[in-house]
């Protein structure tokens, strides 16, 4: 059991009987009462977060979660589909069950599946991953007085802010859980 005093980042806990993890803890202490901590929740198998209030009093069993590498193959009709070790032993996970993480799924792309209770129930992709740059317009020299960044579009699709020297052809090395721009690797 996890009690109320364990529960921080990354916790993993059952609550109303599906895994979740912790995104965001914090104490909050209001006048004569106890102390709550306000959580944010991610639900491991339909990705929703929610916002909740857990108090000295609350535990909870701790998520029995396992994991897998798996390869990312194909998109069709909003049915990410990927595979374990062998290329006919498929899954498929939904659109809104990876959540904003499509952003960065390329073809062939290692993740790491989540099972629970015997089921493959989602994936998450490393923190940090390598995506070419398809798109960027030049970087004006004027520009770099007004913000020094510029929007590119990666080899996914995904629109995102870079500095401006950064050129079409190059890979640039992404933060997947803040969605933002983190260096250079190669031109």
């Amino acid at each position: 059991m996890i009690n109320y005093s364990e529960i921080k980042k990354g916790t993993r806990i059952l609550y109303k009987n599906q895994p979740h993890e912790i995104i965001e803890a914090a104490s909050v202490f209001k006048g004569r009462g106890h102390s709550t901590l306000q959580v944010k929740l991610k639900n491991l198998i339909t990705g929703a977060i929610i916002s909740e209030s857990f108090h000295p009093s609350d535990s909870f069993e701790e998520a029995e979660i396992s994991k897998l590498t798996a390869k990312f193959l194909y998109v069709h009709r909003d049915k990410y589909v990927f595979c374990k070790d062998n290329p006919s032993d498929r899954f498929e996970l939904t659109k809104d069950q990876l959540g904003s993480i499509i952003k960065f799924l390329k073809p062939n792309q290692e993740v790491e599946a989540i099972i629970f209770n015997n089921k493959i129930v989602n994936i998450f992709l490393p923190v940090k991953i390598t995506l070419k740059v398809e798109q960027a317009p030049p970087g004006v020299k004027g520009d770099r007085a007004q913000s020094g960044n510029k929007l590119v579009v990666l080899e996914t699709g995904t629109e995102i802010n870079v500095p401006l020297f950064v050129k079409q052809g190059e890979i640039i090395e992404i933060n997947t859980e803040t969605e933002e721009y983190v260096r250079r690797i190669a031109k």
